[in-house]
């Protein structure tokens, strides 16, 4: 089995170019969520479309903002005080999230948030022992 190194390697992602980025703009204004969903999980976004889709009127898009690895940190603190609680659940999941956000979301209103709170600790504790 190939390391994540390795296969990127082997494989090698194309360059962000201008024009990429200016289809992601695009993108992030269409009408259809799930357009937007798409510009939400690419790790090529850039901060400020990041910032404005985090507020986006879908909660899928959020989520999609929440999950992605390259979020940055204080957009996952604005999310983690979503109204939805699946957007919370997913910056709880998200390997990325700074600590404080964690010990916030640890006393969620969601039970189905601070379950997914403690999962994500009881992970990090069997790795580490």
């Amino acid at each position: 089995m190939l390391t994540r190194e390795q296969a990127l390697a082997l494989h090698p992602a194309p360059a962000v170019t201008d024009s990429k980025v200016r289809r992601l703009r695009l993108l992030a204004e269409h009408c259809n969520p799930k357009i937007r969903e798409s510009v939400a999980s690419s790790h090529h976004t850039p901060v400020d479309l990041f910032e404005r889709l985090a507020r986006d009127t879908d909660a899928g898009v959020r989520g999609c903002v929440a999950r992605n690895e390259v979020t940055p940190c204080d957009v996952l603190r604005e999310l983690a005080h979503d109204r939805d609680e699946q957007v919370r659940g997913w910056v709880a999941v998200n390997f990325y999230v700074p600590d404080d956000v964690m010990l916030e979301l640890q006393d969620d209103p969601s039970e189905t948030v601070r379950a997914l709170v403690a999962w994500k600790a009881s992970l990090a504790e069997s790795i580490s022992v």
